[in-house]
């Protein structure tokens, strides 16, 4: 089972927060995954969980950061607005994914805000639970830096796709990437959720509504995919890989 089905499941079990058993929800994350089990209680106890309902922002641009986050259920989107109120999206976190960390470090308030684009169930880690384990343990910060670098990867990648890859180059590997990330193996043909609106997923590939739209029915018209609202099905993975763009 992966491991966003395992916790999910987990998830299930235990959405009475008042039995929500925070060290084992820890424990299955990769971050935390090697502490024992006196240093996961102790780390519990700095932690709280939260609900948001839909459209509620976690925080705003200038909020003071003083702990980190991990997506438990939902959606949350982070996302900065131009001097010109133009909103991107920077980041699209889904369930076992944390945020937070880096700005934590710096004392600085935060540079985006967050929204849930669903109803959301949000575990929150102070600052100060962090930096007893890292005195404690510094391999503990050894795995934290692991986590910022994959991040500082995936944004450096996401930098170089605005700036060498066409705007179809970029929804054909969004598709592509979420193929792989939904469980698509081999090139037999595979349907894909949008985990969120097309609007959002068009923010966060630095495209407008409209064109990626176009680009969806440019795909359909050429037999690569058929495209049911949120439910798009590749019918070719290996075409839509190769598919030739201008």
């Amino acid at each position: 089972m992966r491991q966003n089905e395992r916790i999910g499941a987990f998830v299930e079990r235990d959405m009475d927060l008042r039995d929500f058993d925070i060290p084992r929800y820890l424990a299955m994350l990769p971050l935390f995954s090697d502490m024992r089990p006196p240093e996961l209680r102790r780390l519990a106890g700095g932690c709280s969980l939260r609900r948001l309902a839909r459209n509620e922002h976690m925080f705003r641009v200038g909020d003071p950061c003083e702990e980190f986050h991990v997506c438990v259920v939902g959606q949350i989107r982070l996302y900065a607005v131009s001097p010109a109120g133009q909103e991107k999206v920077i980041q699209l976190i889904g369930p076992g994914s944390s945020f937070g960390e880096a700005i934590m470090f710096t004392g600085r308030p935060y540079l985006v805000a967050a929204q849930a684009l669903t109803d959301v169930l949000v575990l929150t880690i102070r600052k100060d639970a962090v930096l007893r384990e890292i005195d404690e343990d510094p391999r503990f910060a050894l795995r934290m830096l692991a986590g910022l670098s994959r991040r500082l990867h995936g944004l450096v990648s996401d930098v170089q796709s605005y700036s060498l890859q066409n705007g179809v180059q970029r929804v054909i590997g969004y598709l592509l990437h979420e193929q792989s990330a939904q469980g698509g193996t081999g090139t037999e043909a595979v349907t894909v959720s949008l985990p969120v609106s097309k609007a959002t997923i068009a923010s966060r590939l630095s495209l407008t509504p409209e064109y990626f739209s176009r680009v969806l029915h440019e795909l359909a018209a050429a037999g690569l995919i058929e495209v049911d609202n949120r439910h798009i099905r590749i019918l070719d993975v290996q075409r839509l890989s190769d598919w030739p763009v201008s």
